[in-house]
């Protein structure tokens, strides 16, 4: 049994998934060392989640050609034209079988203004200006609103987005797993130091079965 504040409760489980998006692929304009063969996982925990009809948030990047909105480091490049997750482009769509079949493309317009938007039974796309998935999005509304208690993350690339939006998560009492199957870039040390801070570590099979047959689980106030 895990610490009463941080064990995981699947019963009130959402999936994040981070910056999976076609332009980070491998052989893409910003291809992530890694992504692609996370690919496989993070599909699988999309469908473990959909098949448990638990709440699913896409958090997706969106840059716009003039630079606007581009993180400080990414900025002169993108000024320069560099092209990648463009508004409206194949590259910025959600990779791999992420989009249910016949969904629509990503809604730039909303997305961008800061809105949510609905493409499944509890599975929505949520655009993040920075790094962190938390930061000048509705994400936690959205979650708190969905009585949401443990998140489970998969994505890319742990250094950058996953890691900032893990610490994000714990900082506001989130129970948090990372799948480090489906995850890209993540390494030993930053694994160490989720675990310090409380952040279970399960492979994508583990979290489906889980799902499932979730562990019996009393709050702290029980």
């Amino acid at each position: 049994m895990g610490d009463r504040y941080t064990e995981p409760d699947f019963a009130s489980a959402a999936l994040i998934t981070v910056d999976v998006q076609r332009d980070t692929l491998d052989g893409a304009p910003l291809e992530v060392p890694g992504t692609s063969a996370a690919l496989p996982a993070i599909g699988a925990l999309v469908d473990a989640f959909r098949g448990a009809h638990r709440p699913i948030v896409h958090i997706v990047r969106l840059y716009e050609s003039d630079g606007s909105n581009v993180d400080l480091c990414r900025r002169s490049a993108v000024e320069d034209g560099a092209r990648y997750l463009v508004p409206g482009a194949p590259g910025s769509q959600l990779a791999g079988d992420l989009a249910l079949a016949g969904a629509a493309a990503l809604d730039n317009e909303l997305l961008l203004a800061g809105g949510i938007q609905n493409v499944g039974e509890k599975e929505v796309v949520i655009y993040k200006p920075r790094w962190g998935a938390f930061y000048n999005t509705p994400l936690e509304d959205y979650l708190r609103e969905m009585q949401v208690s443990t998140l489970v993350f998969c994505g890319c690339n742990y250094p950058n987005c996953p890691r900032t939006s893990v610490y994000e998560a714990s900082e506001r009492d989130f129970r948090v797993v990372l799948a480090p199957d489906a995850v890209s870039e993540l390494y030993g040390r930053g694994e160490r130091e989720l675990s310090g801070i409380g952040v279970s570590l399960l492979s994508s099979p583990e979290i489906a079965d889980a799902l499932t047959t979730p562990p019996r689980f009393r709050s702290a106030g029980a």
